[in-house]
């Protein structure tokens, strides 16, 4: 496990999970939204997000959290060699976004640029879920479904997955 490619759709847990693989494999996490996003939320220029990308995929390790765009999350796909999609029942991603809510009405989310706008970065979420469900997620899995012969694929359909999931990772880099 050298490059790890972390993605679902909106509230599924992608950057609790990429926070707590990087602590275990100690690879660099990299986390997409702040390569779009300047603190208080204003999006970085689209030619510049997408030479941070290139710079990023061209190192040897990393984990990386997000989606970013459709041309940049299918290329980091390609070139990872282990692919995570998180693909957690809809009620589950609708009551995480509203936990993140809660808690960032007192602190910043973890792993977001600073001073993000928590409200409408939530109600973009919320609009988010029912579109990435309905069209993304069937791509996601038929491309874990595909790579699983290729490349070290973890489909993660519920939170006892993730955490076995993890469980795993950690025996791996911890055995005994």
């Amino acid at each position: 496990m050298k490059r790890v490619a972390i993605f679902g759709n909106a509230g599924g847990g992608k950057s609790t999970l990429a926070r707590q693989l990087a602590a275990i494999t100690k690879l660099p996490l990299h986390v997409i939204d702040k390569l779009q996003f300047k603190d208080g939320g204003a999006a970085v220029p689209h030619d510049v997000y997408l030479e941070l990308h290139r710079e990023l995929l061209a190192r040897e390790t990393w984990i990386i959290d997000g989606y970013g765009d459709t041309v940049t999350v299918w290329e980091r796909r390609g070139l990872a060699d282990t692919l995570v999609h998180i693909d957690l029942p809809l009620p589950i991603h609708y009551w995480r976004v509203t936990k993140r809510l809660i808690k960032g009405l007192t602190a910043d989310p973890e792993g977001w640029p600073k001073d993000s706008p928590l409200w409408s970065s939530t109600i973009a979420s919320y609009r988010v879920i029912p579109g990435c469900h309905r069209y993304l997620t069937p791509r996601y899995r038929q491309l874990v479904a595909e790579m699983a012969a290729s490349k070290r694929v973890a489909h993660l359909t519920s939170p006892r997955e993730v955490t076995a999931f993890l469980n795993s990772v950690r025996s791996e880099y911890f055995p005994g």
